[in-house]
């Protein structure tokens, strides 16, 4: 460019993030439609969460105003689509040191919110209308006197009634209607856990 001539910078506010997907049928790795969001989003925590034949993630924007930071963001497995959904009112304009976080429950997305200063958790269950239902409100006070929840995390259920939660070095087996507390020393920090069910069928690899 001569000295006459004007410089323009653009900056663009927009990432892609690279999407793939393992066929198992073909073995292959293909590519499909990349996820775009702002730099200003990121997702909150590691875990994610499959239910309603979706992967979901819990994504946090700070230039937002109060009540649109959280946003669940969603991946349709078979029509290989992604799509945000509003997280229930009341927890749009949530205090950020309370935890939120996706689970699986009774076979439909939910959502936990621990709130930090009453030990109160709310279970929310997105119903077949996109509408969020409150399930159960349970009070926690009992397990902090045992676990101390700011550091543990609570990571999914398992069963109707039963929380899973993982820790430095720990993880526990709360059952909130017996109040009964199973705890399983493994070490090391876990990011992400997944349960595997034992008797299912044999899966065949591709030959070589």
């Amino acid at each position: 460019c001569s000295n006459e001539e004007d410089n323009f910078n653009v900056f663009s506010n927009e990432k892609s993030w690279h999407c793939e997907i393992f066929d198992s049928k073909s073995w292959e790795w293909r590519q499909s439609n990349d996820l775009k969001l702002t730099h200003n989003d990121y997702f909150e925590c590691n875990q994610d969460v499959f239910a309603c034949g979706a992967l979901h993630w819990l994504v946090f924007n700070d230039k937002q105003d109060k009540y649109t930071k959280y946003t669940m963001l969603s991946f349709d497995v078979d029509k290989e689509e992604w799509a945000m959904t509003s997280l229930p009112d009341s927890l749009r304009g949530n205090d950020h040191c309370d935890q939120i976080a996706p689970v699986s429950c009774e076979g439909k997305l939910g959502l936990i919110h621990l709130r930090q200063e009453t030990k109160m958790l709310d279970v929310w269950i997105l119903n077949y209308e996109k509408i969020w239902i409150r399930k159960h409100t349970i009070n926690l006070k009992s397990l902090h006197e045992k676990v101390p929840l700011p550091r543990s995390r609570i990571h999914s259920f398992y069963g109707v009634d039963t929380l899973f939660m993982v820790d430095v070095g720990s993880v526990s087996f709360y059952n909130f209607r017996t109040r009964k507390l199973n705890r399983i020393r493994i070490g090391g920090w876990i990011k992400s856990a997944y349960f595997i069910q034992t008797d299912s069928e044999p899966v065949k690899r591709k030959p070589e």
